[in-house]
């Protein structure tokens, strides 16, 4: 997916058809611009919907743009502008209005729209005159009514230029904090992703905006979800701030066995950064959505796991149980760390996700995918229950999306601030064996408070090789920052990834965050001594 181009699009366009199509999976009859008739509308009819579609055959959406859209590239695409004044609750008064977004380039496939009001929805009918399209180069004569359209953006009072929410595209959804910059991106669902087959991507065929109460902050949007293997309801309450919070609620029902269940899936982009340079030929210091992976696990321990943009796809599972929370960070916030003033990656946005109840056993799973530049998301985080999903059941789950700065929910232990890797050895000795080196600064906590004479231990391990040149120490000059660093050397037999794991204690009490990594060793041939 060009994810750069996808983050960016802002046209917009509604659409039309009976509710009768939710359950039939038939396609809607051409309709003009007037509204459809209220239907008695809540989140239990929502969950009903989901149950009675997972049990007839899954019926593929049709994917109908007309010649002249679907031939559209990106730049005539954008161009298309939704008509500010014919938005969503404008001039009522409200603190949100929503815009359409247009189906086109790679949003082929028709949603549903519509909006809830005292217990009822109305689906809102498309008009072409709702765009703009003199720069698309596109007559408005030439797009049906029937067309649909690819999700929208949402609009808060404090900035109506500029959107705070966006869905569009399967079932993907995206956020800002206060800072109002995009970034990584959530997901409704994921199947099977990371392994051998090919990824079903599921998609939100309808939403249903509930009007907003006057002067609220606080806005509810429902989504039915459907592919191949399951269809869903979800509810997401959305309040606007400067942590952006989207509290959701999801009823999943399989239509089949599914081997590998996706919850609460994090979509996002690593190219470079400190520790990891495959990919170092830009000008800019780091290129990153999100520098690591963090994860509170149901025991208590917080881990840090910083990302890499990886030679081979790699997938890594955190087995847990209950976990309090996991979610992919930004913690690089520094502009000079990036030195681009056209994406702001120091701005992107963090997404903590917590929970609601418990999740019971299962793992963390972080997929990391080789990209050669930015306009891929090539990492995905998500939680997998240990039990496989089972068709005729119904499976809940609730939890809270953060979209942040700093994890709201920060442990008070000291937090890894930066990762650095390099080759081992002493500075002046004449190096007898391959060794790779870890530079690792953690920062906060406690650590400001400790006595000189403290004897601050590394708790260092490695799944092969052995760790050598260890040490731990104040940095000078950066007051409550500690840095451990450690070579890892290895022989020549050698060759398979090596799992590292790192805290700090005092007295054999945790002072930091654990710190994990999966470090490639390149192959004999290519090690330097």
């Amino acid at each position: 997916m060009s994810r750069r181009r996808f983050l960016r699009s802002s046209a917009a366009l509604l659409t039309v058809a009976g509710a009768d199509w939710l359950l039939t999976g038939a396609a809607a009859a051409p309709h003009g611009p007037q509204q459809e008739a209220a239907a008695p509308f809540d989140y239990a009819r929502l969950k009903g919907l989901a149950r009675a579609r997972a049990a007839q055959a899954y019926a593929a959406p049709a994917k109908r743009l007309p010649a002249a859209i679907a031939a559209l590239d990106w730049d005539h695409w954008q161009a298309i502008r939704y008509r500010e004044d014919r938005a969503l609750w404008v001039d009522e008064g409200l603190r949100f209005q929503v815009q359409f977004v247009h189906p086109g380039y790679t949003l082929e496939k028709p949603v549903r729209m519509y909006e809830v009001a005292n217990g009822a929805a109305r689906e809102l009918s498309f008009d072409p005159t709702l765009f703009d399209y003199t720069r698309a180069g596109i007559r408005p004569a030439a797009v049906p009514a029937n067309l649909g359209f690819g999700g929208f953006r949402l609009l808060h009072h404090t900035d109506w230029t500029r959107d705070c929410a966006a869905f569009q595209g399967a079932s993907y959804f995206r956020a800002v904090d206060g800072d109002m910059q995009f970034g990584m991106s959530q997901r409704g669902l994921a199947i099977n992703c990371g392994m051998s087959e090919p990824e079903e991507f599921p998609d939100f065929i309808a939403y249903y905006l509930e009007r907003p109460a006057r002067d609220s902050s606080r806005l509810t949007i429902y989504a039915l979800l459907d592919s191949p293997s399951i269809a869903g309801a979800y509810r997401f309450v959305i309040e606007v701030g400067d942590t952006t919070l989207m509290d959701i609620d999801s009823a999943l029902y399989p239509r089949r066995p599914i081997e590998r269940l996706g919850i609460a899936p994090a979509t996002s982009m690593f190219m470079c950064g400190k520790n990891d340079r495959r990919v170092g030929d830009d000008w800019r210091p780091e290129i990153h959505d999100s520098d690591g992976l963090q994860v509170a696990t149901g025991a208590g321990e917080w881990i840090w796991r910083p990302l890499v943009n990886p030679a081979a796809v790699r997938v890594n599972s955190y087995l847990d149980d209950a976990p309090r929370g996991f979610g992919l960070m930004q913690r690089e916030r520094r502009f000079s760390q990036y030195e681009d003033d056209g994406v702001f990656y120091d701005k992107r946005p963090s997404v903590w996700i917590e929970p609601k109840s418990s999740w019971h056993k299962g793992a963390v799973m972080l997929v990391e995918i080789p990209t050669p530049d930015e306009t891929n998301d090539n990492v995905v985080a998500f939680w997998t229950p240990e039990d496989k999903p089972q068709p005729g059941a119904e499976y809940l789950y609730g939890y809270r999306l953060y979209w942040c700065r700093d994890n709201p929910h920060a442990p008070k232990l000291a937090l890894v601030h930066a990762t650095r890797t390099g080759i081992g050895g002493q500075v002046g000795v004449k190096r007898s064996h391959f060794a790779w080196r870890f530079v690792i600064d953690f920062a906060g906590g406690e650590l400001g408070a400790l006595a000189e004479q403290a004897h601050v231990v590394p708790n260092i391990t490695a799944s092969r090789g052995r760790i050598e040149l260890a040490s731990a120490r104040r940095i000078v000059g950066r007051a409550g920052q500690w840095r451990v660093e450690f070579d890892l050397a290895l022989g020549n037999e050698v060759v398979e990834p090596v799992n590292l794991r790192l805290f700090l204690s005092l007295d054999g009490e945790a002072l930091t965050e654990t710190w994990l990594y999966q470090y490639t060793p390149p192959a004999p041939a290519q090690r330097r001594i």
